[in-house]
């Protein structure tokens, strides 16, 4: 990804960051033909040779068995995923963010053009980072909202992750393809969604 396609984030209205994501389940289907799906519902019944693979937070989200009680409701409805990429200094600090305060989430990386494409096909950007916490999407790192919306979805302020948890490691928002092979995103309906808290300061990241 050439730096020439990086830019600092202007300011936006909160209003404009909230976008349906359907972070619950993403999954990449590729057909016989090459032709890919982007959809958010397993293909229970994919055609012969075709590939399925994960692209949300179910690839590596944690097992709500390993999480406590309290932790384990928001994580059901308001699951975490943060999209970052290399060389940027916001996605560091929202991920020291998220870790501290306990939450546990997935994180996929924008590191090539295919990455970068379908970020902006399922949350309606192309900022790092972004955060999607169930069907809400914030670009740009400001903690005060995303403090705010974490606690609207119930999760602690302080963290509750037993000392043996692990975050998981982080995957590649998607995998090689054929750049010819056409596409198409399958509309669904959205995950919960949450309420807007008030205007909070702007958001800071990296446009790529």
């Amino acid at each position: 990804m050439k730096n020439s396609l990086c830019s600092l984030v202007r300011a936006a209205p909160l209003a404009a960051l909230l976008l349906a994501l359907p972070c619950h389940a993403l999954y990449k289907v590729v057909g016989p033909d090459g032709r890919v799906t982007y959809t958010d519902r397993p293909p229970a019944a994919a055609a012969a040779g075709s590939k399925v693979s994960s692209l949300g937070a179910g690839g590596n989200a944690v097992s709500e068995t390993q999480l406590p009680l309290e932790l384990r409701q928001p994580v059901a409805r308001y699951p975490v995923t943060l999209y970052t990429m290399d060389t940027c200094n916001p996605c560091d600090a929202a991920r020291q963010l998220l870790r501290q305060r306990g939450i546990p989430f997935a994180e996929k990386q924008v590191s090539t053009r295919e990455d970068a494409d379908a970020l902006q096909r399922l949350s309606g950007g192309n900022q790092a980072p972004t955060l999607a916490i169930g069907a809400q999407v914030l670009r740009g790192l400001s903690p005060d909202v995303w403090n705010s919306y974490l606690d609207s979805a119930g999760y602690p302020r302080e963290s509750r992750l037993p000392a043996t948890y692990q975050f998981p490691a982080a995957t590649p928002l998607t995998g090689q393809r054929d750049a010819s092979a056409p596409q198409t995103v399958q509309p669904a309906a959205p995950p919960a969604t949450l309420p807007a808290p008030a205007a909070l300061p702007e958001p800071s990241g990296i446009k790529f």
